[in-house]
């Protein structure tokens, strides 16, 4: 295993951590207040390791100079031999200077999620004193909006269907029971918001993997074919309507249904590029309640 690089940024703990969709950029969170945005070519591309590896992916084969193949020495000793003789690369490192943007908080951020289905946009999430969810642009560093959750921001995940964003939250006010809300982009509206009994808190979430599965129906039959179809179908139509699962400070795993598959917006009036419908419509922002296909 290979050290590619090193990021020293930070002044504190690190807490969050998230890669764009396409892999070009990823951003870090801290205890320190900060969120910074990174260029993931800047950070690994030009590193000599990288270059040697892609050009063994393109042949199939190594085309350094201490290549060796299985049947010349044992697996356990090949292992070895290649730690002893491949070339040194030293690691990139670095620093605050390298990164593209520097986005202060009022608290430690932890949440950080890339827009799926608008590159340039990024929701990051403040902790016990900021309790903000924020939206900035990744190609400017602008920072678009801010919505008060009156919480701390644990996770955030975009829908990649809807134009929505669902977030959970941790500490809170003792008047704030809710643990779970879904907001509109570009609108900022909160949609749906599920409380939780008690003060247990929402300690992080993922959306749930599995998508529709067609082939309940092949191969299968009687009682056996029908459960398994009845379990397919339930995942199918769980990953349809948008499953996350959230980790609870009461020991337990909750899945929560988020985004139901027949549910519409209803559009509102200003966005928050200014209200300009013409920036808006460049940056790829569509109004509420517009489903992606």
């Amino acid at each position: 295993m290979t050290l590619l690089a090193r990021i020293a940024a930070h002044t504190q703990q690190i807490c969050g951590l998230a890669w764009s969709k396409n892999g070009d950029v990823f951003g870090t969170g801290g205890n320190d207040n900060i969120c910074y945005l990174f260029d993931a070519l800047g950070a690994l591309g030009n590193h000599p390791a990288n270059r040697d590896r892609s050009k063994e992916d393109q042949t199939g084969h190594s085309t350094g100079a201490h290549a060796h193949t299985l049947s010349e020495i044992s697996d356990a000793e090949t292992e070895i031999q290649l730690l002893r003789t491949a070339p040194y690369h030293p690691a990139k490192h670095l620093g605050p200077g390298n990164a593209r943007h520097r986005w202060v908080h009022g608290a430690a951020v932890k949440a950080i999620a890339f827009c799926p289905w608008q590159d340039s946009l990024v929701a990051t999430g403040g902790g016990s004193n900021d309790k903000c969810i924020h939206f900035f642009h990744t190609g400017s560093g602008a920072a678009l909006a801010s919505i008060s959750v009156s919480a701390q921001v644990t996770s955030l995940i975009w829908s990649t269907t809807r134009r929505e964003i669902a977030a959970t939250f941790g500490y809170a006010h003792p008047d704030h029971p809710v643990r779970i809300a879904v907001f509109s982009w570009p609108e900022c509206r909160q949609i749906a918001a599920i409380p939780w009994a008690g003060e247990h808190r929402a300690l992080y979430a993922i959306p749930y993997p599995c998508g529709p599965d067609d082939r309940a129906s092949a191969g299968l039959e009687g009682a056996r074919s029908w459960r398994t179809a009845a379990r397919r179908h339930s995942r199918s139509r769980t990953a349809k309507e948008g499953c996350i699962i959230v980790a609870s400070s009461d020991r337990s795993v909750k899945f929560h249904e988020v985004w139901a598959a027949d549910k519409r917006g209803t559009a509102s009036v200003a966005g928050v590029l200014g209200g300009s419908p013409i920036l808006e419509f460049l940056e790829g922002i569509d109004r509420e309640g517009m489903v992606i296909r």
